[in-house]
């Protein structure tokens, strides 16, 4: 029977619905994280088994490891809304009622493949030209292929090798945040895993998950009109109607984009923060400053608009293959007024009187390290550029940043991808190398080209990471316009009417958007959009967007809807592309096709 399957995807979108929201409670809070992992390894190589009858919905004990929950939450069912996941209070304990599609129809059911125990999986771990093997859930899986395009890095997945997965995602929850994880392992299986062995991965996990802290624990209470994709990491994107709302995003409403836990500082840790500025590669020693020691310095402000590389990710699923990563709308963009002091000050304050010198000597990265672990760099041009803003931020529209967005102090990179804009910054080095990691150097923002799939077929080394950012624009409401025309004749599919759209547009790099076209007939005839905010910002230093409004004639299709479509021109004149199926990448990233929107009018 293929219910084992089917209930192992269930159990990745309704995991959510039934673990504690929780969080960690120190100034390190990676080091729990860290502690956690360390447990983790040794519970990956623990003795272990599974029950395939627990894919039925037998009844594990109240605190039953992380495989174990999402299986018993399979057999009650989830209704999925939006990103977020219920109970579901009647569901037939059949995999079909948790709302997901039937799979891999023709593979063979549990009862067919072979049993191992945890000690051969532990022999195949990719040493000695050995395959690499994992179990889950009673599974056994060989992902050897799937190395090189695990989205969080190889090194992440690397760790789990030869052990149980259980334990490493109950500290990464967003593998539960969608099917995707479980349909791609599908294609993995090998085998099932010893009962008994599994039984002893359930034991562990429970005792662990009694004992020790919850990393999600005291999460920051988020506003309840974000869209949440997920919320152990909290991924979280601004309605459409409300992304125009206010030039400025209120904090509460700005987006959310996390890999782990919040980090939770207690007032002593805040009190006692400070940040290294890490020279000793050139020769200048380390210089530790405190928070206070940085408000001593000259104050600037830069408004800024922030974009995850991945906004409009869902996009790319409508035209192409299905990408790995958060199907994000529009709303993974938002701009606010950063305060705090130049990174070229800080850097010098420490030691680095010539940036030009260092870069001719090969000190070309200015690398960030965050509380949560999190590794990204910029090149030394960009932080040390009198005209290129790059400040460590500790207020956020006038107030202290809050913790979803980097308190006590974040790097802003302005024009920039959100992901060089590091949160809980704790240290700053000038090296010859790039920041190490899955966010600098891995597959997680390197835009693969179209044709390719696996990313073992190409060099990651010799790709770059998404640096300075593209030009977008969005449309967030669609309406009848003040020029319509006389409202009592009737219309039909094929007639024009006059539809009002307001939108947002932004270019990275400083590049000034300059024109906003708008479209209703599919491209045949643009209409050039009103800037109503934004549009005095300085050529060349343009780091936040602009708004705008079109008052645009628009065709009825034979559906009864208009649709209608915006392209940004930037400072370079470069155009927005029509479609995005042309650069389709596994990893969903830097969708800047013509937003396309529409509504019915009959």
């Amino acid at each position: 029977m293929m219910m084992a399957f089917a209930a192992l995807r269930c159990a990745s979108a309704s995991l959510r619905s039934r673990l504690p929201t929780h969080h960690i409670s120190n100034q390190k809070s990676i080091d729990l994280l860290r502690s956690q992992a360390r447990t983790v390894s040794s519970l990956s190589s623990a003795t272990t088994g599974g029950n395939a009858e627990a894919f039925r919905g037998a009844t594990p004990t109240a605190a039953a490891a992380v495989a174990a929950l999402a299986l018993l939450a399979a057999a009650g069912g989830v209704t999925l809304n939006e990103g977020t996941v219920t109970p579901h209070p009647g569901a037939h304990p059949m995999p079909a009622a948790a709302g997901q599609d039937n799979i891999c129809d023709d593979a063979p059911s549990l009862e067919e493949l072979p049993i191992y125990r945890s000690s051969e999986v532990a022999e195949n771990d990719g040493r000695d030209g050995k395959p690499i093997w994992m179990s889950y859930g009673g599974v056994v899986y060989d992902v050897t292929g799937f190395i090189p395009n695990h989205p969080g890095g190889s090194e992440k997945i690397l760790l789990a090798s030869g052990g149980a997965l259980e334990p490493w995602w109950y500290l990464y929850r967003q593998h539960f945040a969608s099917d995707l994880p479980m349909r791609m392992m599908e294609k993995m299986i090998v085998g099932r895993l010893d009962e008994n062995d599994q039984a002893a991965i359930d034991a562990q996990m429970e005792k662990e998950i009694e004992r020790d802290e919850d990393p999600y624990e005291n999460e920051p209470v988020r506003h309840p009109k974000l869209k949440v994709h997920s919320d152990q990491p909290m991924n979280a994107e601004v309605p459409a109607q409300l992304i125009t709302a206010s030039y400025l995003t209120p904090s509460d409403l700005f987006y959310i984009r996390h890999h782990h836990p919040v980090p939770l500082l207690t007032d002593d840790e805040v009190r006692d923060y400070s940040i290294d500025i890490d020279l000793s590669a050139y020769g200048k020693g380390t210089l530790e400053l405190s928070l206070d020691d940085l408000k001593k310095m000259d104050k600037v402000e830069i408004t800024s608009t922030m974009q995850c590389s991945g906004n409009r990710r869902g996009g790319f699923n409508e035209v192409g293959d299905r990408t790995s990563g958060t199907p994000w709308g529009q709303g993974a963009v938002s701009t606010a007024k950063w305060s705090g002091v130049r990174l070229k000050d800080v850097l010098k304050l420490a030691g680095l009187d010539d940036p030009i010198a260092a870069e001719e000597k090969g000190y070309e990265n200015v690398r960030f390290e965050s509380l949560d672990g999190m590794t990204a760099s910029i090149g030394i041009e960009k932080a040390c550029n009198p005209y290129g803003d790059t400040i460590l931020a500790y207020e956020m529209n006038g107030e202290p940043i809050p913790r979803d967005h980097g308190f006590p102090l974040r790097v802003i990179v302005p024009g920039y991808s959100a992901v060089r804009n590091v949160k809980w910054i704790s240290r700053i080095e000038l090296s010859k190398e790039e920041a190490e990691g899955p966010w600098q150097r891995g597959l997680n923002y390197k835009m693969l080209p179209p044709a390719v799939r696996d990313a073992a077929a190409v060099n990651l080394d010799s790709m770059p990471s998404m640096m300075e950012s593209s030009l977008y624009s969005g449309i967030t409401e669609v309406g009848p316009s003040d020029a319509g025309e006389d409202d009592d004749v009737p219309l039909k599919a094929g007639d024009k009417v006059m539809a009002k759209a307001t939108g947002w547009a932004w270019a990275g790099g400083g590049r000034n958007v300059v024109r906003v076209d708008v479209t209703g007939d599919g491209g045949k005839t643009w209409t050039t959009a009103e800037v109503t905010e934004g549009g005095n910002q300085k050529f060349g230093r343009a780091w936040a967007w602009v708004f705008w409004t079109a008052d645009v004639p628009a065709v009825i299709g034979e559906d009864g809807k208009i649709e209608l479509a915006s392209k940004a021109v930037d400072f370079a004149f470069n155009h927005q592309p029509e479609s995005c199926a042309h650069s389709w990448n596994v990893r969903g990233l830097g969708n800047n096709a013509w937003y396309k929107m529409s509504t019915a009018v009959l």
